[in-house]
């Protein structure tokens, strides 16, 4: 693509959901100074490497889509395949591959939610404050320096969209709610209208613009400079993406990343477990990886600290991701991660207290169903250990004597016990048709409650094509008084095989014996016509 002629500037557009707001500026942007260029190509994933190949350089950048907070602009139209992965942007700015198209970029319009929101998307935990104390900080100077880490290091999308545009005078954003593209649209058209295409592309931020924004949060900041107290973060983030680095000096780098405060490690966990597991056969058989892997798994020293934090994490979530990093270095065996995985476990269990994260945690941890048998022990009736939580973290991970007591938990009039029997049931649903059918006679008796509406929404998280069942839940429908029973037992019957039913008969019982509900009934509603269409 030739170059663009001095006296116009290039405006670039990636739009990936409407492309109502870059109409816009197409509208009322002069030709004779303006020339725009859609960077995504429709159908084609490389589309933004296809740019940098054309040597394309922008002066104002457009991004159009909805942003999820943290990883990527994306659309909502299922038929759309185009995303813009944030990493990708991170790429191209770190790896100067693509010198030319954000080398010169004077603005960029990043029209989408909490683009520049400055609230941390993840902060440093207590673990930190401890290991600070350990390595001889004092428990005030710790705590001081967690308030630092997690300014520096808390990864807002306002610190992430200043270090991608890095030294980009001005960027345009939103700390919360972005607009629609309609009526983003709209505000950039009264823009325009009131004060004419003058104040795009001068690098200045505009005061009217933000003016008009400002029902919807409009933000706007600069990109980092090498004098930016956050620089070395972006440095060290760069690290991790800049692909004129090689998989062993990225190695290198982790290594070098370990060997500091296990504080700073930490706030990099997620980079460094998404590099770690992403580094596979034949990478890992070259020479140079090797070697850096056997460097690193030969450092004992760092591997004990590296360890000793992980087994003091707060959350097991961030403790069983330490652990697997550990594995994919070379400090764990297979094995040995097994075994540091059953030592969490076993403390988990020990607690007064389990909730749906831990349920979740364990769960998914024994999918391939290599820790079944580890709890599976008697538990003292009546003891701490003998409540529905606990019993489903034992289900679990194998234990009869749990699943048990947490399928009764399904059908008790505490709704809590409810939820976690709900959780369990995610991850093992009930198979059995015998045993299903007898859990809904169960359900079915329960009193109208919230707790009924509850077990009946796990119920219905399975395909119930059983005959007698649906008969029950009819039933269920017309004796009830409660309006939630209804809609939970409406809920079932929406998703299930219906043909055993017959639908006229079903619908004049749904509109016969339905109760009042001042919250509406809009599963009930639906039920009703898809019942009545032929």
């Amino acid at each position: 693509m030739p170059p663009a002629r001095a006296d116009k500037q290039t405006v670039c557009t990636i739009t990936v959901n409407s492309a109502d707001e870059k109409e816009v500026f197409r509208r009322h942007l002069p030709e004779s100074k303006y020339r725009f260029v859609e960077l995504v190509e429709r159908d084609r994933p490389d589309w933004l490497g296809s740019a940098c190949r054309k040597a394309i350089s922008c002066d104002v950048l457009i991004i159009s889509g909805h942003y999820d907070g943290s990883n990527e602009f994306f659309s909502d139209r299922l038929e759309a395949r185009e995303f813009l992965p944030v990493d990708e942007l991170e790429r191209v700015s770190c790896s100067n591959s693509c010198p030319g198209l954000l080398s010169r970029l004077k603005e960029a319009y990043l029209f989408g939610c909490n683009t520049l929101n400055p609230v941390p998307l993840s902060s440093a935990t207590a673990e930190i404050v401890r290991s600070l104390v350990r390595e001889g900080r004092s428990l005030k100077e710790a705590e001081k320096h967690l308030r630092a880490l997690n300014a520096e290091h808390g990864g807002s999308s306002l610190d992430r969209m200043r270090q991608v545009f890095k030294d980009v005078p001005v960027i345009y954003g939103f700390s919360s709610m972005a607009p629609l593209g309609p009526v983003a649209a709209s505000t950039l058209d009264r823009f325009f209208r009131t004060n004419g295409p003058g104040e795009i592309g001068r690098g200045r931020t505009s005061s009217r613009l933000l003016g008009q924004f400002a029902p919807f949060e409009m933000a706007v900041t600069q990109g980092m400079t090498d004098e930016d107290p956050q620089a070395d973060v972006r440095r060290d983030v760069c690290q991790f993406v800049d692909d004129r680095l090689s998989d062993a000096q990225r190695l290198g780098f982790v290594h070098k990343l370990l060997q500091r405060e296990m504080a700073e490690a930490r706030v990099h966990l997620d980079r460094i477990q998404r590099y770690t597991k992403a580094l596979e056969d034949p990478a890992r058989q070259t020479s140079e990886v090797t070697e850096a892997l056997g460097t690193i798994a030969r450092d004992d020293a760092t591997r004990m600290r590296y360890l000793r934090f992980a087994r003091d994490a707060d959350q097991p979530a961030v403790r069983t991701r330490m652990l697997r990093v550990a594995l994919d270095l070379g400090w764990l065996s297979a094995e040995a991660r097994w075994t540091e995985l059953a030592l969490m476990l076993g403390e988990l269990q020990a607690r007064s207290t389990v909730g749906v994260t831990e349920l979740d945690l364990a769960c998914t941890l024994n999918q391939e169903q290599d820790l079944d048998g580890a709890f599976n022990r008697r538990v003292v009736p009546g003891s701490p250990l003998d409540d529905v939580p606990h019993a489903a973290l034992r289900a679990c991970l194998g234990s009869a004597e749990g699943r048990a007591r947490t399928l009764q938990g399904l059908v008790s009039p505490d709704a809590a016990d409810v939820r976690i029997a709900q959780a369990y049931l995610r991850h093992h649903p009930i198979t059995d048709a015998a045993e299903l059918r007898g859990i809904a006679v169960d359900i079915v008796r329960m009193p109208p409650s919230e707790a009924q509406a509850y077990a009946l929404d796990s119920l219905g998280r399975h395909y119930v094509s059983d005959r007698v069942i649906l008969e029950m839940l009819v039933r269920l429908f017309s004796q009830t008084t409660s309006p939630s029973v209804q809609r939970a037992v409406a809920g079932i019957l929406i998703r299930a095989d219906r043909r055993t039913l017959a639908s006229p008969k079903l619908a004049r019982t749904l509109l016969k014996d339905r109760l009042p509900s001042p919250a509406g009934d809009s599963m009930i509603d639906a039920l009703i016509r898809q019942l009545q269409s032929p």
